[in-house]
This record gives structure tokens, sequence and C-alpha cells, in this order.
């Protein structure tokens, strides 16, 4: 409410225009009349006074520019975290205006700390601070003798704060409930309501950390949320499909490096490695999918949790560390990879050189994931999706997925591709200096090199792009899809985000997409074994392993002049084996094998 010195002032003022069209100062001097307009600002209007004065202290010329400022607090206004916030930034951006009162009349500094104290801590949930230009610091105290100022009814701020809600009830927030003072006292005080709950699909749960659109007591079900029973079938299957054919490239992948190590050397080999990391990625998911929906992700009704007290179960954690763990290793793997190519392509380092530091290499990509899972672990953060049903980080809490997800893929993603675009440059140019000295023969396995490298290049860094655009997509509505849910009524639409044509509900394909990008990288990293490399390497496996038995040694003959990596003779089955040609008896000897010699195959029946 205005100040008594205050009400008095704006009376005598105010007599005094009607009566004599123009007011004078008690010296009997006019004094300069200040232009004031009427309030236009939506927001602003019917808060106490009509009038204002532009520009304003935030040097806004027009009400227009201060209203398209002003309204990005419309939000919070709606959901009232504080009473007085309404109030306080219309006196900041449309002060009051009194024809014949010099002096600015802005709020009290009281008024501005009851607003920062209900909606700072808000704020902050979301990632924004109090803003600067609101420094309560520089507003009046009220009381001071040389400053007048506007404070608000205590009396109806503390029977609104009363207003609680227990465990599982409601509470009913008045955006534009309460007037500041004005100058009729008579005129009634219009007051709306949006009521915020725990409701279903939402679930009501004891602990008070549990929060759900800014309703505590309040947790995820375990599933059907956001989507109908056709679409979450829909996603297992297609989460599944994608699991084992990304199980079965990984695979692949790694039993090549297995059986013929001595092929991949750096920089290609932490693609291996990355292989490895989507494996493990993969076989979570497929965990998942063995043990079901609600053992790994669900507790009871509701969606397992750590501030719902339920905490992880030993199959969530196991899931937790196969997917959280490895797919933020394969992101670690990348930077190396990339990083390994910018050595070997920009700086000329040699294989062996690169590979001294390889011990560096396994402990930075193994090390951050680490510490990452052991925090995430400690702050019992790790909780259950409602879609997938697969244990991760931040699928209830927006901070947990900016700060554990989002922000260590957007980082990764950077560092990779610029070590990347370097190495690649560096390629552009070594071809050209080639192309140039030594012809066209000389340049054809730098090329297929490029040509490999930018399409795995592209295969990572699009599905890896999309994917933090999901989890943006994510983590910036789904304070809307909840309030959707949890605050209905007639004035809950601009809190919720529908005034605005803001979705009220995750789009299926985003999720769908979402879990695509997942796995997609697991697969694509098959492309680089993809050679008749690959193929001759399986081909003396399966002889060692098939042929070459200690009980079928016998059976075998030696390929002339024919080893493996490890210098021992490679063995063939009886059924065929190899004769030296006339060139190689008569430049060799018997035993010998010519550089210019070849082998036969003939069949032992033709012999």
């Amino acid at each position: 409410m205005l100040t008594p010195m205050l009400f008095s002032l704006q009376l005598y003022y105010a007599v005094t225009v009607l009566a004599f069209g123009k007011p004078f100062s008690n010296t009997g001097q006019q004094v300069q009349y200040r232009r004031c307009q009427e309030i236009s600002i939506p927001m602003c209007k019917s808060i106490g006074y009509n009038m204002t004065q532009m520009p304003n202290q935030f040097n806004h010329q027009t009400q227009e520019e201060a209203g398209m400022e002003v309204h990005q607090f419309w939000p919070l206004v709606e959901i009232n975290c504080s009473p007085d916030l309404r109030f306080f930034l219309c006196s900041m951006y449309t002060p009051i205006c009194i024809a014949d009162y010099p002096k600015p009349l802005p709020a009290c500094r009281s008024v501005c700390e009851r607003a920062r104290a209900g909606c700072a801590p808000l704020m902050r949930q979301y990632g924004f601070e109090w803003p600067p230009n609101l420094d309560c610091d520089k507003l009046p105290v009220f009381g001071q003798p040389d400053q007048l100022c506007m404070d608000s009814n205590q009396t109806e701020q503390q029977q609104n704060n009363n207003e609680g809600s227990g465990f599982g009830s409601s509470s009913t927030v008045r955006p534009t409930g309460r007037r500041p003072p004005t100058l009729d006292h008579h005129s009634p005080s219009s007051r709306f309501a949006c009521s915020c709950q725990c409701r279903a699909p939402f679930v009501p749960v004891a602990s008070p950390d549990a929060q759900v659109g800014n309703v505590s007591h309040c947790t995820y079900p375990c599933r059907g949320l956001f989507m109908s029973s056709e679409n979450h079938h829909f996603v297992t299957f297609w989460i599944g499909l994608w699991a084992v054919l990304c199980f079965m490239s990984t695979l692949v992948t790694v039993l090549t490096f297995l059986i013929d190590m001595h092929r991949f050397h750096y920089p290609e080999r932490p693609i291996i490695f990355l292989s490895f990391c989507y494996l493990m990625v993969s076989g979570g998911y497929l965990i998942r999918l063995v043990v079901g929906h609600d053992p790994v992700a669900c507790d009871g009704s509701a969606i397992r949790t750590g501030s719902s007290g339920s905490g992880p179960a030993a199959v969530c954690t196991v899931v937790f560390l196969l997917t959280y763990f490895f797919s933020m290793a394969s992101s670690v793997w990348w930077v190396v990879l990339s990083l390994t190519w910018f050595l070997a392509a920009g700086l000329k380092w040699s294989n062996e050189a690169i590979s001294s530091y390889s011990p560096y290499f396994h402990m930075f990509a193994w090390a951050l994931p680490s510490v990452k899972t052991v925090a995430i672990l400690a702050l019992s953060a790790v909780d259950g999706d409602p879609i997938s049903g697969i244990c991760s980080v931040g699928n209830t809490d927006v901070s947990w997925l900016r700060w554990f997800v989002l922000g260590p893929l957007f980082a990764y993603l950077v560092l990779g591709v610029f070590f990347l675009m370097a190495g690649f440059v560096s390629l552009v140019r070594i071809h050209h200096i080639v192309k140039q000295q030594q012809g066209l023969s000389k340049i054809e396995k730098l090329e297929k090199l490029m040509v490999r490298i930018g399409i795995f290049s592209v295969l990572y860094t699009i599905p890896a792009t999309i994917l933090i655009g999901c989890y943006f997509y994510e983590q910036h509505y789904r304070v809307l899809w909840e309030m959707a849910i949890t605050c209905q009524g007639p004035d809950c639409s601009l809190a919720t985000g529908r005034a605005h044509h803001q979705p009220t509900k995750p789009e299926f394909s985003i999720a769908v997409l979402k879990y695509f990008m997942c796995l997609v990288v697991g697969i694509t990293s098959g492309i680089w074994i993809w050679s008749p490399k690959t193929l001759d390497s399986w081909k003396r496996f399966c002889l060692r392993l098939c042929c070459c038995t200690p009980a079928s040694r016998g059976d075998c003959r030696t390929i002339v002049g024919a080893t493996t990596h490890g210098g021992k003779p490679l063995y063939v089955p009886t059924e065929a084996i190899i004769i030296k040609s006339h060139t190689d008896v008569s430049s060799g000897g018997a035993g010998g094998a010519s550089a210019g010699g070849y082998a036969r195959h003939y069949p032992v029946n033709h012999l």
C-alpha cells in the first residue's frame, strides 16, 4: 500500500489539477508539467496507477520497447513465484508518473527483496540468475526522509504466504490476484486461480525432494507418460531392432580386431575402442529387453529415481553403467580419434610416435567417464526412463540432464570436430602437394584414406549433432510438458506455454529419433573394416581354427612361402595343396621362394 504521505500528496495534486487545470507550487509559482502517458502494456495495467513516463531508467524510449522486455518475465508472474513480482517489474519498466511531482517514485527495496526471494530460486533451477539491472541495493529503503518509495500491503501478502500445500495436496497460485497500492481503496481486486497438484499420470510419493512441474511429493509414472500403449510397444520394438543391429555390427568389428590386431594401427585404432563402447551400450539395451521394462526402470507404479527414495536396483545399476559410462567413453574416444588423425595428418607424426602416447589416450578416455559415473551414483541421480525403460541420468531431472549428458556431449563434439577439421585440411594440402610432385599414381592410397575419414566423420558427427538437438529440445520443454499436466485452470495457459503455441507433450517422432541416434553410430562404425582385408583375416582365422587343430594337424599342408603375422607357417587342408611353378623352382630352388614366383592350387586327386 502507498504510504499516507503519498496518498496526501496525490490527493492534493489531483484536487489542484481538477480545480485549476494546472498545478502550483507552495510558492505560488507554476511548476513544470510532466508529460505523462497512459500505460498500454497489458501486464502493467490495473496495478494501482495508470500513468507512466518514457524513457524509463533502462532507456526504453517507448512502451512497446519496454513491453517486449518486461513480458519475458510473464511466466514467472503467472506461476506466482512472488506476489510482489508483477508490481515490482511494472514499477521499474513503467514507472509511476505524477504530473507535478518531479522526482522519481520507485518501489521500495523491500518489495524487490521479497520478489527476488520468491523467484530467484526458481530461476536458478532452470539456469537463470536474477538480472543485474534489477539490483535491489539500488532502490531506496522504506522510511527514508529524502526519498519516497512505494511498498505493498504486508497483511495481504502474509495471508497469501500462509496458504500452503501438504503431501499430495493442491496449491492455488494467484498470478494476478493482488493489486499493488491504488488511489481507490474501494476498488475490487480481481483474482484468478491456477491450481497445481500431482495429477495422473504422475504418482504422489512421500519424499519432498521428488518434484514434477513445480509440485513436490510427485514423481513420474512407471510407464504411459506422454504416449499411448501402442506407441510404447513400438518404441520397445524400435529400440530392440537397432540394439540387435548395433550389437552385431560392433561385435564383428571387435572380433576382427582381436583376430588381426597388427592390421589396426594408430590413428585408426580408436575406432575399435569406440566400437567396443557401443557393443557395451547395445548390451545394456538388450538387457533391458530381456529383463523387461518394470524390473529395470520401475519401483511399483512409479519410475525408479534417487529423489523418491527408491534408489536403483542391481539390474538398473548395471544397465546404467553399460549405457551411460560407455556412451560417454565412446564420445571421448571420438575426440581421441580426431586428435590422432590431426597428429598424423597435420603434424606429420608417425604411427609409432602416436602409439607411444596410447597409455595417456586410455587414461583420458576411461577416467573422464568414470569420474562422472561415480559422481552420478554418489548424488543418487540414476533414474529410469518411463518411455524406453532404460536406467540413465536426467530422465526426470532437467538439471542432471544438462550437467551430465547435454554439456559433456556438446563439449566432446566440438573438440572432435575441431581436431577433425584441422587434420582434414592438412590432408587436403598434402594431397595437393603430392599430386604436383609425385603424380597421380602416388596419391591413390591417400585419397582412399581421405574418403574413409570423411565418410566416417559424417556418419558420426551427424548422429551426434542430432542427438544433442534431441536432448536440448527435451530439456527446454520438459518443464512445460510437466506443468501442462500438473497445473490446470483457465489462467494456467501462459505458465505452461500453451498461449505461445508451445508443445504440451513431446513429439513422438523426436523421441524415436533420439533412441535411434543413441545406437546408429555403433552400426556405422563397422564401415572401417568393410574391405577385402577383413575377409582375408577371417579366412585365415577359420583355417587355423577349423582345420589346424591338434587332432587334424596331420591332414593339413603348409602353404609354400605363406606365413602368419607371427612368422608361423599357414596351413591348409589336404584337399588343396600348393606347388611351385617351374619359374619358382628354377629361380629359387626346391625349397626357396623367388620374388617373381607364384603359386597354383591343385586338388589332390589331380596329382
